[in-house]
């Protein structure tokens, strides 16, 4: 089974207090990602796959995600942020240079 875009969102909840994804809505916004990518119709075998990841070791820059194949790291705060990699990134193929990472 392999898909177009497969995106990996940081859900890393750290015990110790230390700054981390989760703290930073990351949860929220996996969940509104998955299920707008269903909505458009995009999820699915050859399509585009939302998942999970534990730490991806950039929490100071947190949240973030990862999308592959490409391997386009991106930050992002809100809902219109994820809106807006769903519609350039992944519907219209131009990554949103303002929310990469460096």
């Amino acid at each position: 089974m392999t898909f177009k875009h497969h995106l990996f969102f940081c859900l890393n909840e750290r015990a110790n207090g230390e700054n981390c994804c989760a703290q930073h809505n990351a949860f929220e916004l996996f969940t509104y990602a998955k299920n707008r990518v269903k909505e458009l119709g995009l999820s699915g075998t050859g399509k585009i796959r939302v998942n999970k990841a534990g730490c991806l070791d950039a929490c100071n820059q947190g949240p973030v995600l990862v999308i592959y194949p490409e391997g386009v790291w991106y930050t992002f705060i809100d809902t219109e942020d994820v809106e807006e990699i769903i519609q350039s990134h992944l519907i219209q193929g131009k990554p949103v240079q303002r929310l990469l990472l460096a």
